[in-house]
Formats: C-alpha cells, sequence, structure tokens
C-alpha cells in the first residue's frame, strides 16, 4: 500500500500515561499517514489499547503532544469525530435492532460534515448481506464482529482505529475483512491504525508495524526492516548421507551454492528458513525485558 501524503494525520509526540504510582506510557512517539496501515504489537499490558484511547479521545494523557488530524482529540467537536472511526474491542449494545436498521440509523448522524456509505454498500463491504434484516442480538460473534466494523466505517472515515479487529473471524471473514482494509487505504486514501496479537495479519495489513513494550516504543518500520534489523542470520536445514543439518549464516544463497557444489545430489530436504516477524516480536520482547 502506498503511503499517499507526507504529513501525518496522527501525530504523537512524547506521549506518557499514568494512573497514580503506576506508568502505563513513558514518552511514546506514533505517526500514521494518509493511506497508511500501521499496526501496533506488544504483549498484553503494553500499552496498546491506552495509546488507542488516548488517539480516540475517551482518555487524557499525563503528557505529551497528540494531534488526531490537526486536532487534540480531547478538544475535537463533531466535525472532527464525524471523520473518526473507531472500532472497539467489544460493543454490545442495541440488541434490538435489525442490523439495516442500526446502520442507517447511525448513517443519519454524519450529514451536513460527510457522506456516508448506503446501507447496502456497507453490508456488501463487510459480509452481512443476507444477515441484513437479522436482529443484532441473533447474530454470531463473527457476524457481529463484522457488524462492529460496519459501525466503524459507515462515515467513510478518514483516521480509522481498529482495536482487536478479527477477534472470532473464520479464515474466510478474515481475508474479507483484509480486503476491505485494503481497499480503505488505497482506494480511499484513509489512514488506519490498528492493534492485533496476530502476527499473520499485522505481516499481510501493515505498511509499517511498531512494536510497544512496557510503555516503551522499542521498534518501528516496515516488517522486512525489523526482520533484517534483528535477525540477519537465516537457518540453513538439509541431511547428508542420512543425517540432518541446521546451520546459521549470513548469507544462505552462498552456502546453499557451495554446499552443492561440494555434495551436489547427497543433499536432501533442503530448506532455508527467514526470520519471521513473530521471530522478531519475540525477540524484541525479550531483549526489552533483559534490559529492565
Amino acid at each position: 500500500m502506498a503511503v499517499a501524503s507526507a504529513d501525518p494525520v496522527v501525530d504523537v509526540r512524547g506521549l506518557r500515561m499514568s494512573y497514580g504510582p503506576n506508568t502505563v506510557l513513558r514518552g511514546v512517539d506514533v505517526h500514521v499517514h494518509r493511506g497508511e496501515v500501521l499496526t501496533l504489537l506488544g504483549p498484553n499490558g503494553a500499552g496498546k489499547t491506552t495509546t488507542v484511547e488516548i488517539l480516540e479521545g475517551f482518555r487524557k494523557p499525563s503528557a505529551g503532544e497528540v494531534r488526531v488530524l490537526g486536532v487534540d482529540p480531547m478538544t475535537g467537536d463533531e466535525a472532527w469525530r464525524a471523520r473518526v472511526g473507531v472500532v472497539l474491542q467489544s460493543w454490545r449494545d442495541h440488541g434490538r435492532w435489525r442490523v439495516a436498521e442500526l446502520l442507517g440509523h447511525f448513517a443519519r448522524f454524519y450529514p451536513p460534515y460527510r457522506t456516508p456509505f448506503a446501507v447496502d454498500e456497507l453490508l456488501e463491504l463487510v459480509g452481512l448481506t443476507d444477515q441484513a434484516w437479522s436482529v443484532v442480538g441473533k447474530l454470531s460473534g463473527g457476524q457481529r464482529r463484522r457488524l462492529d466494523v460496519a459501525v466503524g466505517i459507515v462515515g467513510r472515515p478518514e483516521v480509522l482505529f481498529l482495536d482487536e479487529p478479527t477477534t472470532g473471524f473464520d479464515p474466510e471473514a478474515r481475508q474479507a475483512f483484509h480486503d476491505l482494509v485494503h481497499r480503505l487505504a488505497d482506494l480511499d486514501g484513509t489512514a488506519i491504525l490498528l492493534t492485533t496479537h496476530d502476527m499473520d495479519e499485522a505481516e499481510k495489513l501493515a505498511d509499517r508495524i511498531v512494536i510497544l513494550v512496557d510503555g516503551e516504543v522499542v521498534a518501528d518500520g516496515s516488517a522486512p526492516e525489523l526482520t533484517r534489523r534483528i535477525a540477519s542470520r537465516d537457518e540453513v536445514r538439509y541431511s547428508l548421507d542420512g543425517e540432518f543439518f541446521v546451520h546459521a549464516t549470513e548469507d544462505a544463497t552462498g552456502f546453499v551454492r557451495e554446499l552443492f557444489k561440494q555434495h551436489d545430489k547427497a543433499i536432501g530436504d533442503l530448506e532455508v528458513r527467514r526470520a519471521s516477524l513473530e521471530d522478531v516480536y519475540m525477540t524484541m520482547v525479550r531483549e526489552h525485558e533483559v534490559r529492565r
């Protein structure tokens, strides 16, 4: 996904948050541009949800500068809120409404600030067309999560916050959601910040990844950049004369070339394993814990 603007629409500098003696955020910097998908990763208690709640205007930070679409979220008015979409971890109101009626109800709040999605188009985008006239309280967990996403994007937001958005999704629904995120970022230029514990999802969706540990940013970059920065050595696994070997190297191509030069067809079960995002994530979390 291409980043469409040089100026960040989410601009956070030196963000700090404390609850009494307990410090949750320790000088966090986060920047998200139009058309960019930024994924916030971190273990439980790292400060991800607190960060997102501050950006949404639900919590006042202890210190730091926060701007979303050029506005301090704590002072954002209705016109500002109409430009921001939010999908919370859980949302259990309005169980007696029918799906299409609920989305139509929310859509009526956006004019004159914005032109919302038509309900039929929105239902198709999130895969709920067949449930249009189902009662919300009767939806399955995955269907309810799709409705949460629909409520978050009904106003065609310029900035979208997604907190664990695919919890309860089956593989088909997850893929449909990924396609939707790409569409919003690429075609509509929406800036998207999402939190997830799913490393595969983060790698598929994110233009950039921020890893937050114990309230501090310990890494910021694309998945390939983080992988190269943290784990420069690849593993080459192979068999030779019935024995299995694992060799760590910074030049997997050169090592494999030399291996075949020496042993040719005696080499079997060859596999080159490069570091994954999960490897990088676990390494950075452990390194930070060791330094504490």
